[in-house]
């Protein structure tokens, strides 16, 4: 599982700490992450719009005309899964966070063991959480549960998401579609990934899904999806 971090606070100072010991709880952890900054949050709500796949917000809570509380308010309207961590050198802002369900208040300057301990939690709840990804179909967000993905195929110029609720055309290529999947998921040929919870069995040249839809399979990743199927269900 790979972690995707926001830092959202206008001080570079603060962006550049908060980064440094999120680095090295990663590291600790053994744990796969991808930072991204932001000075406002004005800024970090026009990336949301188009693409909401961050796992964890930390969020300075006192920046210019939009503070963290509205953004955290922007967040929840469709989003409830996000731990959103508020950072901030005021106290009285506290109650606010129980409105938009922050996992924890961190105060400034932060403590390098406290944030590692919120790290932990949020790590741990996200765990547990059905895993979504978010696309954005004909103008518009959806949330597709990635246990329900049987298989993606590409197209021209956008690829088509099989799922035990349907068919969803997504104007993105095959490539972004894998990073955002990443674990549970193999890619079986150049224009084709398979849900490894879905495949029924694999032969030198086939994956065939619990549906029955036959995937190809290409000569120079059999070894490859074989290995990532028997280890998926081993739960290695």
């Amino acid at each position: 599982m790979i972690l995707n971090i926001s830092i959202c606070d206008d001080e570079q100072v603060e962006i550049k700490y908060l980064a440094m010991l999120i680095h090295k709880w990663a590291v600790a952890n053994k744990q796969r992450v991808i930072i991204e900054t932001f000075e406002s949050a004005e800024a970090y709500l026009f990336r949301y719009t188009e693409d909401k796949n961050t796992d964890i917000l930390l969020l300075d809570i006192e920046m210019g005309e939009m503070n963290g509380v509205e953004l955290a308010h922007h967040i929840r309207r469709d989003n409830e899964s996000m731990q959103i961590v508020f950072i901030t050198g005021f106290p009285d802002f506290m109650a606010q966070g129980y409105e938009v369900s922050a996992l924890h208040y961190l105060m400034k300057p932060v403590n390098e063991e406290k944030l590692f301990s919120v790290l932990d939690k949020a790590y741990k709840s996200l765990s547990r959480a059905e895993r979504v990804i978010m696309l954005n179909i004909n103008g518009e967000s959806v949330r597709i549960p990635v246990n329900n993905i049987l298989c993606v195929e590409a197209f021209a110029h956008a690829v088509a998401i099989e799922t035990t609720d349907g068919l969803y055309n997504v104007k993105q290529s095959i490539t972004e579609i894998e990073h955002q999947l990443e674990e549970g998921f193999i890619r079986c040929h150049r224009s084709y990934i398979s849900g490894l919870r879905h495949i029924k069995r694999i032969t030198k040249t086939e994956v065939i899904l619990d549906n029955n839809r036959v995937l190809p399979l290409s000569r120079r990743s059999y070894d490859k999806v074989n290995q990532a199927f028997i280890q998926f269900f081993k739960g290695e």
